[in-house]
């Protein structure tokens, strides 16, 4: 693996506040907002009804929008450190799925100041979370339109009681995004459900001393006055809860893996000495391990580098070519319990050890390239990340997956954990450690234990195949495994995924 010599980030404040120029159709991307918006509808033409104020998805009932897919977002944010404030663009450029008379993006806090539907003023009203537009004339069904949004305010952090803090979340030196299952809502307005998933540019301009970094990868850096203007984009499909910015003072390393992966990484300036973070439920308070490592933060990024690399072929090796264009990580001094696998880079809590970045890596197979159709099925996400570290394990000197599952097969049948039904957990149960990554893993080796590790692999890699960069569900899973392995399967996976209770071996 190559590397480059680390570079500080850096970024300021925005001065005057102002967008960037041309972020209002689509600075950077390639995408304009010069569709034709159809004529309203007569007495003997079509039809047009409003889209839905949600995707239907009964765990969370209000999140995403009906009437229309999104297939990019470019979003352009000026940053003031000074109460963490935003002055931003985001144009939004959609395909209607019915004749829409108008529909709904989920946006909340900020303050609108102009609002177009293909370069001409629409009317708006806010219910909630629900950002209820009205178009100059009807839109046809198949027709492809742009929304373009300006406005301005302190993105607000949202608490929910189960699954806690995300949204817009602030940092030692600045600002991380974190959005699952939602939070994206508190700084760009977009349709808020993995199942539309759509490509994304940032363009994020700050101060002097500050740096930016996003998903996908970068594409040049511009400087004006006492201001830079990074620019991310990525040409994947993304879930909307995985769109990730990071603002701060940041060391970075830009290399590749041994097998030519691009990899590039940020570790925060202010985390010298940082705790040493693992995955979420394993430690007391926080996640939090025991033991500090030396290096300062050029060894920290150092060793995000080099254990990303050697994960990310490792995991390559499993499931199938690596499916982005790029890998790394994010570590942040940010104050929450979790880490997350914002696409192409998790970000990490502080400095993460080597099972944590296992877990998250392999989320950019299982859930990031292969993405969630309805919350219910989370275990397709934390059940596979969660297999991943017992094959980690396994096959570098550890436990092997049999000991694992068999230590976690040792829980009472009494206890109520078992209870939890696996491929339906609930909304306040969502991540439940035992239920979901536990039990989800459990299931993956049930699995294997009965079609053999040769059949096994390959309902992995197929799986990861055949659905990148799209959406599965339980159901479509349980076909692939089938087809692969020749044998009905439904009876194993209704006890493990869908049985309250201890299962019988």
């Amino acid at each position: 693996m190559t590397k480059r010599a680390a570079t500080v980030l850096l970024m300021s404040p925005i001065m005057a506040c102002t967008p960037v120029a041309g972020a209002g159709a689509g600075a950077g991307s390639g995408i304009g907002v010069g569709f034709r918006t159809p004529a309203p509808s007569s007495p003997a033409g079509p039809q047009f009804t409003p889209g839905t104020a949600g995707a239907g998805d009964p765990y969370f009932p209000e999140a995403g929008n009906g009437g229309f897919d999104a297939a990019h977002y470019d979003i352009a944010l000026a940053y003031r450190p000074k109460g963490r404030r935003i002055t931003a663009t985001t144009t939004v450029t959609a395909t209607a799925t019915q004749n829409l008379s108008r529909f709904d993006l989920d946006f909340v806090g900020n303050t609108i100041s102009d609002l177009r539907v293909d370069g001409r003023p629409a009317t708006y009203t806010r219910q909630g979370q629900e950002l209820v537009i009205t178009p100059p004339a009807g839109i046809p069904k198949g027709a492809r339109f742009a929304v373009t949004v300006r406005y301005s305010g302190r993105p607000r952090v949202l608490q929910d009681p189960i699954l806690g803090r995300t949204g817009w979340l602030p940092t030692k030196d600045g600002v991380i995004t974190l959005s699952q299952p939602t939070g994206s809502e508190t700084w760009f307005p977009l349709n808020s459900h993995p199942s539309d998933k759509a490509t994304y540019a940032f363009h994020v301009t700050v101060p002097k001393g500050f740096g930016a970094v996003a998903n996908g990868e970068p594409h040049g850096t511009v400087q004006k006055g006492a201001n830079s203007t990074f620019t991310w984009s990525s040409t994947r499909p993304m879930a909307s809860y995985l769109a990730m910015v990071a603002i701060g003072k940041y060391i970075v390393r830009d290399g590749r893996t041994p097998k030519g992966v691009r990899s590039i990484s940020a570790v925060s300036t202010t985390l010298d000495g940082a705790p040493v973070t693992k995955i979420k439920g394993r430690a007391a308070a926080g996640g939090r391990a025991k033991g500090r490592r030396g290096g300062g933060v050029a060894g920290m990024a150092d060793r995000l580098q080099t254990t990303t690399a050697r994960v990310t072929d490792w995991e390559s090796s499993l499931f199938g070519r690596f499916p982005f264009d790029s890998t790394g990580g994010v570590e942040g001094a940010i104050d929450v319990g979790y880490s997350l696998e914002t696409q192409d880079r998790p970000v990490y809590h502080g400095d993460a050890e080597q099972l944590l970045v296992v877990h998250e890596l392999a989320h950019q197979w299982f859930g990031d390239s292969v993405s969630l159709a309805r919350w219910k099925d989370i275990w397709l996400n934390e059940g596979f990340a969660t297999y991943a570290e017992w094959l980690w394990q396994e096959q570098h000197g550890g436990p092997t997956a049999q000991h694992s599952f068999d230590e976690a097969y040792k829980r009472p049948a009494s206890d109520a954990a078992w209870k939890r039904e696996t491929g339906d957990p609930g909304r306040d149960q969502l991540f439940a450690f035992f239920p979901v990554y536990t039990r989800g893993a459990m299931t993956l080796h049930m699995l294997r234990k009965t079609v053999g590790d040769r059949t096994f692999f390959r309902i992995l890699r197929t799986w990861a195949h055949d659905r990148a960069h799209s959406t599965g569900t339980t159901q479509q899973f349980v076909a692939v495994a089938e087809r692969v392995g020749h044998r009905n399967l439904g009876p194993m996976f209704d006890a493990w995924l869908h049985t309250s209770g201890k299962p019988r071996i």
